[in-house]
């Protein structure tokens, strides 16, 4: 509510204008996620309301549209999918229960300023997750673009299969339908992106199926919706159902904050404007999920395509998200009789335009060029995830990430650093070739990276190997400890062992260029105790200086150099 006393009445009609454009995409694409959660479309309109409102009030996004998405959907009919199979009644509890409990876990992570932990998300797994996803959901649309009864399953290859198996009993009605909708729907954004291309396939296949009597061709439709608002429902709670959709909830409430964090961001660069605070955009989120829960919502998050259309279509604050939410009350009281005749195809083709723009091919051809690591994480991640299953992909790919990222920390890079002929710079010999000044008596070596118990042994062998290296003719070595940002205490007792060792073999230690939290360290730890603070340096040049001639440096370089948050 920060905006709100600073409203500008100038701003009303465009957050009208952009409210209601969004609410009339709402409605169409709100039944369609509903169905690929495996949920009646009417769900998808009760999870247009309660979260809506919520958010617009504790939301710090001006223009992000939340509301149930292609995503989250997919996520919830791969957590219940051992339910599908039960009464309607049922799965409905259980969905409702699912979305209660992420939208608990994202409360909680915002109270308690958890937001970081999406980080843990890194950008290839979410590229690789999403492509498959992306194809997974086009496939199990096969069933309402087709007219056919194929078998569901969240497996790319059981998808195929099944639709392979179906082909015969094709619908050629339903599927003229739905190709003549994806048709209309993509040469409406090209070439007439005013004209609502879904809003429009919409009205005109409920008017085909109407006027034409399509139904006697034994097409599917959506048939009655429940008129009126949703009322309160409280979830059915039981702690064997909590252990056994925990995981997904997890992994739907993480998913869902990025996804929301990550739309929100982009809508911030394009306007220039930044508002969003992370930890309360959780909190935002998270409310939304379980207050709508509680008035038979299922999960919601930040939806790509809607919010691309409301600040397109100008909206300036969150009152926009309150006229969407207008046309579904409307739509609620007064028009579900009209989408009696709709058909499933069209919801389908509304869909499968919608995702394919989740599929991301830019993205790896990228890392092929420069990062093949990453591109392994990524497409390890889309081949789980297309074939053994969604939360197993996430998880897989989350793991690998973290194994990489260990990997790499444990074997920094590592370079010998040396003068520059005709200056003071001190660089890696490596990249500067017969430029640098090579001195026999004097090891200058870079560690980049923080000095703790996973990559100690390598910074021991690598130092090692380079005083070897040298031969008798070493004097002294001097490590430029600018990229170190902090040194653990085992990291730490390692230094003391190395120094010690050093003087031992008459070598002399300095350390130079040490930042903050690492001078701490050294004050704080044995090291200042074996180093002796006249062997701290400001600059590898200073350390040199004083190795060549015994010069004393300047009382600001000292001042800098022994500065610490526990001067001795």
């Amino acid at each position: 509510m920060q905006w709100l006393p600073t409203y500008n009445k100038r701003w009303f009609t465009k957050d009208v204008m952009a409210g209601l454009t969004v609410g009339i995409i709402l409605v169409p694409q709100g039944m369609a996620y509903a169905m690929i959660a495996g949920l009646p479309p009417v769900y998808g309109l009760y999870a247009s309301l309660v979260p809506i409102v919520v958010y617009s009030f504790l939301g710090t996004s001006r223009q992000l549209a939340i509301g149930p998405v292609a995503m989250d959907s997919l996520l919830v009919a791969a957590g219940l999918g051992a339910y599908l199979a039960a009464e309607e009644e049922a799965y409905v509890a259980m969905a409702l229960l699912l979305a209660f409990m992420v939208g608990s876990i994202q409360l909680v992570l915002g109270v308690f300023r958890m937001g970081f932990l999406v980080n843990f998300l890194s950008r290839p797994v979410i590229s690789g997750f999403t492509s498959a996803a992306a194809l997974i959901i086009i496939l199990s649309q096969l069933k309402h673009l087709l007219g056919t009864p194929i078998a569901g399953s969240n497996r790319f290859h059981e998808l195929l299969y099944n639709a392979s198996v179906s082909l015969s009993e094709t619908n050629w009605v339903d599927l003229a339908i739905g190709l003549v909708g994806i048709a209309l729907i993509l040469v409406t954004r090209k070439w007439i992106p005013k004209i609502p291309g879904v809003l429009a396939v919409v009205v005109l296949g409920i008017m085909a199926v109407y006027l034409f009597d399509l139904q006697a061709y034994g097409i599917k439709v959506v048939g009655e919706i429940p008129t009126g608002l949703p009322h309160f429902r409280a979830p059915e709670i039981s702690l064997e159902k909590i252990v056994e959709m925990a995981p997904i909830a997890v992994t739907l409430a993480l998913i869902g904050y990025l996804e929301a964090i990550s739309i929100g961001k982009s809508l911030e660069e394009k306007s220039g404007e930044e508002t969003i605070d992370p930890n309360q955009e959780l909190i935002a989120i998270g409310a939304s999920n379980l207050l709508g829960s509680l008035f038979q919502s299922h999960t919601v998050t930040g939806s790509f395509s809607r919010s691309a259309i409301n600040g397109e279509a100008g909206a300036k604050t969150t009152i926009a998200l309150l006229f969407s939410v207008v046309m579904v009350v409307l739509t609620l009281l007064f028009l579900t009789p009209l989408f009696y005749y709709l058909p499933n195809a069209v919801l389908a083709s509304i869909i499968m335009v919608s995702v394919v723009g989740l599929i991301d091919i830019a993205y790896p051809k990228a890392l092929w060029a420069y990062r093949k690591d990453e591109l392994a994480i990524l497409l390890i991640t889309f081949g789980i995830t297309l074939f053994v299953g969604i939360t197993e992909g996430i998880l897989v790919g989350v793991l690998l990430s973290l194994l990489l990222m260990v990997y790499k920390s444990s074997k920094p890079h590592f370079a010998v650093l040396g003068k520059i002929k005709g200056s003071d710079y001190y660089r890696n010999v490596d990249r500067f070739g017969d430029a640098i000044e090579v001195r026999d008596d004097l090891l200058i070596v870079r560690f980049d990276s923080q000095l703790y118990f996973g990559n100690k042994n390598y910074f021991k062998k690598m130092l090692y190997d380079c005083i070897d290296s040298k031969g008798e003719g070493l004097s002294a070595i001097i490590l430029n400890a600018e990229a170190i940002h902090y040194i653990d205490s085992s990291a730490a007792q390692m230094l003391v062992r190395v120094i010690e060792d050093l003087q031992d073999r008459n070598l002399q230690f300095y350390i130079a260029g040490a930042i903050g939290p690492a001078r701490d360290v050294i004050f704080s730890s044995r090291i200042i105790d074996v180093l002796s603070k006249e062997h701290l340096f400001v600059s590898t040049k200073e350390a040199v200086d004083y190795f060549d001639h015994t010069a004393t440096p300047s009382p600001i370089g000292e001042r800098v150099a022994y500065q610490n948050l526990r001067r001795p």
